[in-house]
């Protein structure tokens, strides 16, 4: 099932999108939310006449950096042996259609491609065998990042923490289980060019081992977000682009970056 969440009215709400034409799609609203018990009402509005939100809005968004030897490559860094994470703050999270603002700090945005993971209820110390089990869906993601500013600061608070440097959407599938999770094309376009195309399966550290990972150190909340590295082939982002991820099964995240006003 693909869950989007929606304004609509002045009203906020989740919807299943059904449908496979784009232009054909419809919401039917769903009672609750999707994290706890919920039913679809029935009542169905086309997805034309709403706008879509980010898709969740995390408590906490964990990345992990380097998660591609290739890419850890392209930009001269070692391969870790272990996986690296960082933090995005919640402040990052915009949505499908809303605007990427190019930071006045960085002279250097780039695009990363990413498979996100959504977190569906509250977990710690999750064994490797239950991983599924916490798993609510995916979306894409794009890890935007200020590219000089990552450089020259030793952490990445601000390089990839700034307002608008993790879009997220356009919804959540929960139908994807973990084997083919772990096997989806990567793709992402900049004014229908392709820049990045990868697989999941390139991953270093699997999804079960991100997962397993960043419970040992915290508690995950539903709704958090796991962001999974992305593959080769980051490059520029300049104002007036149109960004699209595009991931296999899931679907395709547009943004369009703009001068921050």
């Amino acid at each position: 099932m693909r869950i989007a969440r929606f304004s609509i009215d002045g009203n906020v709400a989740f919807g299943a999108v059904e449908g496979d034409k784009q232009d054909e799609l419809v919401l039917d609203i769903i009672k609750g939310i999707p994290f706890a018990d919920y039913e679809l009402s029935g009542t169905k509005v086309p997805l034309s006449k709403v706008r879509l939100l980010p898709p969740v809005l995390p408590n906490k968004v964990v990345a992990f950096g380097r998660n591609y030897a290739q890419h850890a490559r392209e930009l001269g860094n070692e391969v870790p042996e272990a996986p690296f994470a960082f933090f995005k703050p919640s402040t990052s999270v915009i949505g499908p259609g809303d605007q990427i603002q190019y930071p006045p700090f960085s002279q250097e945005l780039h695009h990363e491609a990413e498979l996100a993971v959504v977190i569906g209820r509250m977990c710690r110390e999750v064994p490797r065998e239950r991983v599924k089990d916490v798993v609510f869906g995916y979306t894409c993601a794009n890890d935007v990042t200020a590219r000089d500013v990552q450089k020259r600061e030793k952490q990445w608070a601000r390089a990839k923490g700034f307002d608008t440097s993790c879009p997220l959407g356009p919804w959540v599938e929960t139908g994807l289980d973990l084997e083919r999770a772990n096997d989806l094309t990567v793709q992402l376009t900049v004014n229908g060019e392709q820049r990045q195309l990868g697989r999941t399966s390139e991953m270093i550290h699997s999804i079960e081992d991100l997962v397993v990972n960043i419970s040992e150190a915290m508690t995950l909340l539903p709704g958090d977000v796991i962001l999974t590295g992305t593959p080769a082939g980051v490059g520029p982002l300049n104002v007036g682009d149109e960004v699209a991820v595009t991931i296999e099964g899931i679907g395709t995240l547009t943004n369009k970056v703009v001068k921050r006003g």
